[in-house]
C-alpha cells in the first residue's frame, strides 16, 4: 500500500484528491495548519479512512518529523491560500507560505525520503500578463501579484531540486478549476450560490465586478486525475493543466441563472469596486502536452460544471432550510 502525504487537505483540491486516492488503494495522510481548528467540510465523508496531523510550514523540524512518521511515497501540495485578492492584504504571509513553505517540503524530501514522488501545485497566474495566448509550459513568467510571484519562486524551486537533487518533482500549471467545494469567495461559487439563493427567494441581488473578464475554467475532480498521473510517469516534467477554452464571468451567470429559469441581467449589478487589481489578461492554457504524454482530458464541460456547482448549491440550501 503506497502511502500519500497531502498538505492543505481540507481545501477543494486535497478533497478530491484524497478521494481518488483511497479508491487506488492509498493510505492517505492529510495536513492542516497548526493552531487553525481542522476544516473538515469537505472532508468529512472522508474521517473514517485519513489519517490527519498538524503541520507548520514555517517549521523545518515539524516538517521532517512528519515525513519521518509517516515516511510518504507520494506528496501532494496545496497548503496555500489560493484566494488571490488575500495576497495584497497580506503580501509577506503569502511569501512564507506559498514559497518558502514548498521550499521546506522539498527539502523535508530531500533529507527524509529521497525517493517520494511531490507534486506541486503551481498555478497560471505565474503568467500573469503572458507574452503569448494560450500559454504552454515553455511561456515565460510575468506575474502581476504577490501571490503569482510566490507562485514562480515555488515553480522554480521544484525544478531545481528535480535537476540539482534527482528527486522526482513536478509542477502542475493549474488553470481555474471548480467545483461545488469551491469557496465562495470565488467568483464562480459566489455566482452559483447567489442563482441558487435568488431562485429560493434568499436573496435578491448579486453584485459583482468586471463581467467581461474571462478564465478557462475546467472541474477539479478532473484535474486531480492528472497530478496522480504526473506522478505515475518514468521521468518527473512539468504541465499546464487547462481546458483551453475561455469563458466571462457573463456567460458564467447566464449559465447559472438560466439553469434555474432566471434571467441574470434582472439581479445582477455591475460596481467598479468590485474590480480586482489589476485584471490578469487572456489567461487561457494549451494542455496539448498532457493529452499527449498523460492521456489527460477533461470530461466535465464547462456548461455541466456550472449547473453542477448550482444543482448542489439548490440541494445544500434546500437542506439547510428543512432542517
Amino acid at each position: 500500500m503506497k502511502t500519500a502525504l497531502i498538505t492543505g487537505i481540507g481545501g477543494q483540491d486535497g478533497s478530491y484528491i484524497s478521494e481518488f486516492l483511497l479508491n487506488k488503494g492509498y493510505r492517505v495522510v492529510g495536513t492542516v495548519p497548526d493552531g487553525d481548528p481542522v476544516n473538515i467540510d469537505r472532508i468529512r465523508h472522508l474521517l473514517a479512512k485519513i489519517e490527519i496531523v498538524q503541520d507548520d510550514l514555517l517549521d523545518q523540524n515539524r516538517l521532517e518529523i512528519i515525513f519521518r512518521d509517516h515516511r510518504p511515497d507520494e506528496v501532494y501540495n496545496f497548503a496555500a491560500n489560493s484566494v488571490l485578492a488575500a495576497s495584497f492584504h497580506q503580501p509577506i504571509l503569502a511569501t512564507m507560505v506559498l514559497a518558502m513553505g514548498v521550499t521546506r517540503i522539498l527539502e523535508a524530501i530531500r533529507k527524509v525520503t529521497p525517493k517520494a514522488r511531490f507534486f506541486q501545485a503551481s498555478s497560471s497566474e505565474i503568467f500573469g500578463k503572458p507574452a503569448e495566448v494560450p500559454q504552454s509550459e515553455t511561456t515565460p513568467f510575468h506575474p502581476r501579484n504577490p501571490y503569482g510571484v510566490s507562485k514562480v519562486y515555488s515553480h522554480l524551486m521544484t525544478i531545481t531540486y528535480r535537476e540539482n537533487y534527482n528527486l522526482y518533482t513536478c509542477s502542475g500549471i493549474l488553470y481555474n478549476h471548480e467545483s461545488p467545494r469551491r469557496s465562495p469567495e470565488f467568483v464562480t461559487r459566489k455566482i452559483t450560490l447567489a442563482a441558487a439563493k435568488i431562485k429560493l427567494g434568499l436573496a435578491k441581488e448579486l453584485r459583482l465586478g468586471n463581467l467581461d473578464a474571462r478564465r478557462d475554467w475546467g472541474f477539479a475532480g478532473d484535474y486531480v486525475r492528472a497530478m496522480w498521473l504526473m506522478l505515475q510517469q518514468p521521468l518527473p516534467d512539468d504541465y499546464v493543466l487547462a481546458t483551453g477554452e475561455t469563458y466571462s464571468v457573463r456567460d458564467l451567470c447566464e449559465e447559472a441563472f438560466s439553469h434555474v429559469g432566471l434571467d441574470y441581467r434582472e439581479y445582477v449589478v455591475q460596481e467598479e469596486e468590485s474590480f480586482r487589481p489589476p485584471e490578469s489578461a487572456q489567461l487561457v492554457g494549451n494542455p496539448a502536452k498532457a493529452r499527449r504524454v498523460l492521456g489527460w482530458k477533461r470530461t466535465v464541460s464547462f456548461r455541466e460544471l456550472v449547473r453542477m456547482m448550482v444543482d448542489a448549491d439548490l440541494e445544500a440550501l434546500r437542506g439547510e432550510r428543512s432542517g
